[in-house]
């Protein structure tokens, strides 16, 4: 696990002012998402550049949205008030952004994909840190959570979690996945990651063949959650959290399935689904105020320079 950049402090990163001007909380995927509302006349759609590949949406306590690229990691950024938008961060040969979150000092955290993650100013678009977490092959970072210390990336084909510091000096932290956890070859296993509703741990979805693990920080054990009125999560990818109630998207099923967790989150009771005939493989969401926002990947459909691209929001 290789630190290729050095990583800036806080005040180096933003300065006073700045930071007050982007401050954010830690929102998506936990429990003090934003409250304020967004109007009847925002839209509930935008478009996204033709061949951008989207996968990863972030949003934080102001109206704007994060997108990331699987064509080039570039990252764009999107007014909720109005769907505009434009280029926030670069995108580079070779370069992938999938799941990111944004931290509440206004730092975006990116999975990588092959083996890296990355730490963006939301200011500026500046890459201030990149972390080679694994060997380029055979490895897929693929989802980041914030929780306490940390920022925690999942890794689609091996069983490992990585904790990468947040805004601080400090090394990453392997958290090998033991216990429940089974490990299937050949497909995407961990994906989505949020917080557990006490903090003290984490929720894991394995997307093939579609189960949901709480994981120990300290040990890295895995325990299934048993799900009620639901006989899987086959293709869950992104998920999201408030309070006890956890938003499982399902990416080529169109469909968000919503859970009511128990006090532990040992068990989770299907509440309702959400469907949208816009959906197109939405694959992660992020929430405001009273929506939930979506990028369709459209995975199902051919992955060109010409094809087009939306984010799409849903009522929670």
């Amino acid at each position: 696990m290789t630190r290729i950049h050095p990583r800036p402090t806080r005040r180096a990163v933003l300065g006073g002012a700045a930071l007050t001007a982007v401050a954010v909380t830690a929102g998506a995927g936990t429990a003090s998402a934003n409250s304020a509302k967004g109007p009847a006349g925002w839209p509930t759609e935008f478009p996204l550049p033709d061949g951008f590949l989207p996968e990863g949406i972030a949003i934080g306590s102001r109206p704007y949205a994060y997108v990331g690229s699987r064509a080039d990691g570039a990252i764009h950024r999107y007014d909720l008030r109005t769907g505009k938008g434009g280029v926030l961060s670069e995108g580079a040969a070779g370069r992938v952004s999938v799941g990111l979150k944004l931290d509440h000092d206004g730092l975006l955290y990116v999975a990588g994909s092959t083996g890296a993650a990355r730490v963006v100013d939301s200011r500026t678009g500046d890459v201030m840190t990149t972390y080679q977490l694994t060997p380029s092959t055979g490895h897929f970072i693929n989802d980041v959570t914030l929780l306490g210390d940390r920022a925690w990336f999942t890794d689609s084909l091996d069983a490992v979690l990585y904790g990468v510091p947040r805004g601080r000096s400090g090394e990453v932290a392997a958290l090998p996945l033991t216990g429940d956890w089974v490990q299937t070859p050949g497909v995407n296993n961990a994906n989505g990651i949020v917080g557990t509703p006490d903090g003290h741990g984490l929720i894991v979805v394995s997307s093939n063949p579609g189960r949901l693990y709480t994981v120990s920080l300290r040990t890295g054990r895995a325990r299934e959650v048993a799900l009620s009125g639901a006989a899987d999560v086959a293709n869950g990818d992104g998920l999201f959290r408030i309070g006890r109630t956890l938003y499982v998207v399902q990416n080529r099923l169109n469909l968000i399935s919503v859970f009511d967790l128990d006090a532990k989150a040992t068990t989770a009771t299907l509440r309702r689904t959400i469907t949208d005939p816009r959906f197109d493989v939405p694959t992660t969401a992020a929430r405001f105020g009273n929506r939930l926002y979506l990028v369709n990947a459209r995975f199902t459909s051919p992955q060109t320079p010409d094809t087009t691209f939306s984010a799409v929001a849903v009522p929670v």
